[in-house]
């Protein structure tokens, strides 16, 4: 992804709210599995880490990712912005 694709994608998630929350729980494989289906649907969604997560955001990110076959746009504070690129007939999101 260059930089300016990543730009392009932090300015479309700069109006989204988080869709997902991650908890005490930290990450679980149902968690991962309803972020894997957002990321098909939306293609780019934001995450939100709630303060009782234990968990650093930029490594959790970092493993959602890997996991989702996804790309980590951007990480601030506690709240993560991924974004995978759809199948090529239902892509929604066109990069530059």
């Amino acid at each position: 992804m260059t930089s300016k694709q990543r730009a392009y994608l932090k300015s479309l998630a700069q109006t989204m709210e988080p869709i997902f929350q991650i908890g005490k729980a930290s990450l679980t494989p149902e968690n991962t599995q309803a972020i894997s289906e957002a990321l098909a649907a939306r293609e780019l969604i934001k995450i939100s880490v709630l303060n009782n997560c234990m968990d650093d955001p930029r490594e959790l990110a970092q493993i959602v990712a890997e996991r989702t076959h996804a790309q980590v746009v951007q990480v601030i504070g506690k709240r993560i912005v991924l974004y995978r690129e759809g199948k090529d007939n239902k892509k929604k999101i066109l990069l530059p």
